[in-house]
């Protein structure tokens, strides 16, 4: 053998012995409990989206997938050096939908964290999943109490890992009731929910603070998703003489029981709420005089800079108005997860990327005093990353939308935060 040929093989076998060495020099330096991802270099940094995008629900799923475009745009779709890339997966709006969706995304060992959800079913399978797997995953539209905190104690569906920007609806409900009874004197309501987390926590917490302030909740009912006949529990709510009916419903089964309201003489009269949920501008378009009058509780939106600017760049991005305001909550859940993503990466000399999943969902936990475009957020130990404000809105004049609805406040509610302590 050629001395040549000697020198060029002896270099070959180093320089795949050193390969070797420095890839299992990498693999060893991960001391998270949760285990790393790592990124070669020039891969993309990978993360899962999960919102409902079928349906109904669909301008919801949407408008949070624009917040989250709005806070790539800003960082030209590209952190620490790496591309971003979205495994977007519909959800459909329920607890199946979303424990399928998250399994789609967990099949991929370089998930980095998951956007989402949409809707607060999908997010308590979702969540689950997620944990069991280490990962983080982040919200800017879950608001069910049972997914975070009720009464400052963990949740039935707390799961370590996950968090939101979406203020959570305990106390939307408390907002409703204290309304109703100081502020319009009504002492008789009934509810009506379609059986999630989401809506049976709403009418839980309305009927809670109801009855602790003197009134009578005379029905507590229920409807099924994708139910149309709302005749029977129609008969059950003039039975009970109800002055009011909160009825925090998703789109359609929403617009379904609402026009059958208005088909029914003996409600005329009835005092009609909802929340949240409804304040979007395909259910005041198709509804439109229908919903004429109608009270809604729902997530306040402090007046920042960072909101105007946000709108400006909304409208610039995608040649349209919102839909809803929960864009900016879906902008600020993803500008915390691209900063604690930045914070938790560690670069390698050749470009890579390590990012342990412990230390990554620890940064999210030490959030503190954070500007978003909503107010100032700061993670608790439950997961809730913002200050609870709610308003109570009323529906004067269909014609001007979503837009004219925020307008419209008739008293708001700001809770203390009395959850300050970290993991």
């Amino acid at each position: 053998m050629s001395m040549v040929l000697f020198h060029a093989i002896a270099a070959i076998f180093c320089a795949l012995l050193c390969s070797s060495c420095h890839k299992e020099e990498t693999m060893t330096t991960c001391s998270d409990p949760l285990g790393c991802v790592f990124i070669d270099p020039g891969n993309p940094l990978k993360i899962g989206v999960l919102q409902s995008l079928s349906g109904k629900i669909a301008p919801l799923g949407q408008e949070q997938i624009r917040g989250l475009e709005l806070a790539l745009n800003e960082r030209h779709h590209r952190l620490l050096g790496h591309s971003i890339a979205l495994q977007v997966e519909d959800t459909g709006c329920t607890s199946e939908g979303g424990a399928n969706a998250a399994l789609k995304v967990l099949a991929d060992p370089q998930t980095v964290a998951i956007f989402g959800t949409t809707c607060s079913s999908a997010a308590a399978t979702a969540s689950k999943a997620m944990s069991d797997a280490g990962l983080t995953m982040i919200s800017g539209n879950n608001s069910a109490p049972f997914l975070t905190s009720i009464g400052n104690k963990r949740a039935p569906n707390w799961q370590a890992g996950y968090f939101r920007t979406a203020p959570n609806e305990e106390h939307s409900g408390q907002a409703a009731a204290k309304f109703a009874f100081q502020q319009l004197g009504l002492r008789r309501v009934a509810t009506i929910n379609d059986g999630d987390i989401y809506t049976r926590g709403l009418t839980q917490g309305f009927a809670h603070m109801f009855t602790k302030l003197g009134g009578t909740i005379v029905l507590d009912a229920a409807v099924e998703k994708g139910e149309r006949e709302m005749g029977p529990i129609l008969d059950a709510v003039v039975e009970a003489k109800a002055e009011l009916l909160f009825f925090p419903l998703f789109q359609p089964e929403g617009n379904y029981l609402l026009a059958a309201i208005r088909r029914r003489p003996p409600l005329e009269k009835t005092i009609l709420m909802s929340d949240g949920a409804l304040i979007e501008n395909s259910f005041i378009a198709e509804m439109g005089d229908l919903a004429r009058g109608m009270y809604f509780v729902g997530p306040g939106i402090t007046d920042t800079q960072e909101s105007h600017r946000l709108a400006q760049a909304y409208v610039s991005a995608f040649a349209a108005v919102p839909a809803t305001q929960y864009y900016l909550h879906g902008y600020d859940a993803a500008q915390l997860l691209l900063n604690a993503i930045e914070r938790a990466a560690q670069q390698t000399k050749d470009g890579g990327l390590v990012i342990g999943r412990g230390k990554l969902r620890q940064s999210l936990y030490a959030t503190h005093d954070a500007v978003g475009a909503t107010g100032r957020l700061a993670c608790d130990e439950f997961g809730d990353c913002s200050a609870p404000l709610f308003n109570i809105l009323r529906l004067s004049d269909p014609s001007q939308g979503v837009e004219g609805l925020q307008r419209s406040i008739q008293a708001s509610y700001t809770p203390k935060r009395t959850a300050e302590s970290r993991p």
